[in-house]
């Protein structure tokens, strides 16, 4: 399938060109909080002030994609999206003594409520599904939508991911050691020898169309995700993903390594590099945005506009074997080494 147009919500400027044009925020701590737009002229201001952080990100990136092209569904992914809204709802339970509760909270308290406001707001009527499924959110989102193309449910889809950063949750991951301690920034996260990563939110939205249209900025090839990989089995899993769709490794042009700094996961990143990628170029994203469950979507809209031609900071190059505008990305993300997902890019 392909990309036809994209918008991205992340911590770093990416809803206009800043971030291609170099303009980077140096994060500090283990928080990196998402950098919003004005949507003032987008969303009504009574509306707006309702919304939940979430239900206002994937708004904010998805509705201008839907008025610009007709869509006939919307498939998103997320694994924490609404869980401040939940938190909320729960805590007001307790404290009106299950007495009259605020609807709000409870309206934007579900994984589905992104999707349910971008489909009320633009009347779009067709299908309508969220993935929650942690770790490889995205990438079934991305297959739900393969298949539906496939089948010819439809000709044009909304497909993305949407991820906040809630306090309680926050401050779970931490007691149970997902980031690190002390004080470090975002230039440092991936040199630092120890534990843990940072953590992130953003969204990303892509319409995506089942032929190759004129405005076409990359492909999405191929997805695949596996909850039970042995990390020696990784390099042949990916020769095997590569080869099902005519390439070999040597054909990559450039891959997209979801790098955190934690050091006790991130040795699958070096390892598969080193087995198969040690002639292609290797990016990195998440000293960017952070690490989260649906992080690979920002590596693919950062990939595709790659392909589209678009020049990446410096920031996020591991290291550089060429020059050229890539003509095939690999992305590899993995969930606290426990879900891996694969995504084949395409020119």
């Amino acid at each position: 399938m392909y990309i036809t147009d994209s918008a991205c919500i992340s911590p770093q400027r990416t809803f206009d060109d800043a971030f291609f044009e170099g303009d980077i925020k140096v994060h500090e701590g283990d928080r990196y909080m998402a950098i919003e737009p004005a949507y003032g002229q987008l969303i009504p201001a009574g509306l707006l002030r309702r919304m939940g952080k979430a239900v206002r990100m994937g708004v904010g990136a998805g509705l201008p994609l839907i008025r610009k092209a007709p869509i006939e569904g919307i498939i998103l992914g997320t694994a924490n999206g609404g869980l401040e809204d939940c938190l909320k709802f729960l805590n007001q339970i307790v404290d009106y003594n299950e007495g009259t509760l605020t609807p709000t909270n409870f309206v934007q308290s579900t994984p589905n409520a992104v999707a349910g406001n971008l489909a009320l707001m633009s009347k779009t009527t067709g299908y309508n599904a969220t993935h929650v499924h942690k770790g490889l959110a995205f990438e079934a989102a991305l297959l739900d939508t393969m298949l539906l193309l496939e089948e010819k449910r439809g000709k044009q889809f909304l497909v993305g991911s949407i991820e906040e950063i809630s306090d309680y949750n926050h401050n779970i991951d931490l007691l149970a050691g997902s980031f690190k301690r002390g004080y470090f920034t975002s230039e440092n996260l991936l040199k630092l020898d120890s534990p843990g990563s940072a953590n992130g939110e953003g969204t990303a939205m892509f319409v995506v169309n089942a032929g190759r249209p004129e405005q076409a900025i990359a492909q999405i090839r191929d997805v695949f995700q596996s909850n039970n990989l042995i990390e020696k089995e990784l390099p042949q899993v990916v020769t095997a993903f590569l080869q099902r769709n005519g390439l070999q490794a040597t054909d990559i042009d450039a891959v997209i390594m979801g790098i955190s700094g934690d050091n006790r996961t991130d040795h699958w990143y070096f390892n598969l590099q080193k087995a198969l990628f040690g002639a292609a170029n290797c990016h990195t994203y998440k000293n960017m945005v952070g690490d989260y469950p649906t992080a690979s979507a920002f590596a693919t809209w950062m990939g595709a506009q790659m392909i589209a031609g678009k020049r990446i900071p410096a920031a996020c190059v591991w290291t550089q074997k060429n020059t050229r505008t890539p003509k095939h990305i690999m992305i590899y993300n993995h969930y606290k080494a426990s879900q891996h997902g694969l995504i084949l890019l395409g020119s």
